[in-house]
């Protein structure tokens, strides 16, 4: 039997890093929803608007995100 090449093995930190913005804008909209969410059903404007600064915050970084990946596909 023939052997296989080797692929690279990447390690666990480096896998998690290629996902990790990825991750912490899908967590940060979550986030948002849910602070939104909460401050109507118990009638607080302060989480409410907590959910807002995360809203804007959610688009801000994922629009870099974008940005970014798009430069770095034009390479």
């Amino acid at each position: 039997m023939m052997k296989e090449p080797e692929k690279e093995r990447k390690s666990i930190l480096e896998q998690a890093r290629e996902r990790l913005d990825i991750t912490l804008i899908l967590f940060e909209l979550v986030l948002s929803v849910v602070f939104i969410v909460v401050g109507y059903l118990i009638d607080n404007n302060y989480i409410r608007g907590v959910g807002v600064g995360l809203t804007i915050s959610w688009v801000t970084s994922a629009l870099a995100y974008l940005i970014t990946k798009m430069k770095k596909g034009k390479k």
